[in-house]
């Protein structure tokens, strides 16, 4: 599904603009965040980065919060992920369905990507369980973040072209 055309007639103030770019910036700190994850179990995996590097790389990650592991650090990213989701969910989305009822199919199939990217979030916190007890298993956590990965990104592409716009005119 796809959001009603816009009015390309209509202008849009600066504050307008900020609400949609807000998302966009959001988004883009999880992509930012997300390379950065891949990398350090890229990393971990072939063997190029030891323990004693791999924490000192994640203390300079900006979503640190005093995390000192990759453990961790999957935890604390899947955390705010599911805040981000769990937000959109519960207050943006409700707004832009009773402000504009031609988006409701597209605000489904984002709550419907929502649930699908929550599961490969679980499935990321049994790998990490899994991790723990194993450190040499890295595989389930590579591939349950390689899966996350392909997934995110395109919700992430998909959100942005079809509610930067509704976000500009309606807010939230």
């Amino acid at each position: 599904p796809t959001a009603p055309r816009p009015d390309h007639q209509r202008r849009y103030t600066a504050r307008e603009q900020a609400n949609g770019q807000h998302l966009v910036d959001v988004h883009d700190h999880l992509r930012a965040e997300l390379a950065q994850l891949r990398d350090l179990v890229d990393q971990v995996a072939a063997g190029t980065l030891d323990a004693g590097a791999a924490r000192s790389k994640i203390n300079t990650l900006t979503m640190r919060q005093n995390n000192w592991t990759l453990g961790a650090y999957c935890e604390s990213y899947c955390r705010l992920l599911t805040l981000h989701h769990s937000v959109e969910d519960s207050a943006i989305f409700p707004r832009l369905r009773s402000a504009e009822p031609g988006l409701v199919p597209v605000l489904d199939r984002l709550e419907e990507e929502h649930h699908a990217i929550h599961k490969i979030v679980e499935r990321i916190d049994r790998a990490l369980v899994a991790f723990v007890a194993e450190p040499g298993g890295l595989g389930a956590l590579r591939a349950a973040v390689d899966l996350l990965t392909d997934s995110l990104l395109s919700h992430l592409s998909y959100e942005e072209r079809e509610l930067v716009e509704p976000l500009a005119r309606h807010g939230f």
